[in-house]
């Protein structure tokens, strides 16, 4: 099992709370999961998991050092911040 030890856990927590758009670059062993693929983190859990709302419907979590993935920009985000968009 992966562990993340609680300082991990905070900057996890900080990088990505609720809302944060994703993209998925790989995740082994599950077909239905192809890169590119966007979604919405939940929540972190405890053991450090992104929990992730996919476009395609599914719930999978990311595990940061296991899966490929990248947060991506959200221009509506942005324009909620008073910050010109690009």
């Amino acid at each position: 099992m992966h562990t993340v030890s609680k300082k991990q856990l905070e900057l996890l927590r900080k990088r990505y709370p609720a809302g944060t758009p994703v993209c998925l670059d790989a995740m082994e062993g599950e077909s239905r999961m192809t890169p590119g693929l966007k979604g919405r983190a939940l929540y972190v859990d405890d053991a450090g998991q992104i929990h992730v709302q996919w476009e395609n419907g599914s719930g999978l979590a990311l595990i940061p050092g296991v899966d490929q993935f990248h947060k991506i920009s959200d221009p509506e985000k942005k324009k909620e911040k008073g910050e010109p968009s690009r």
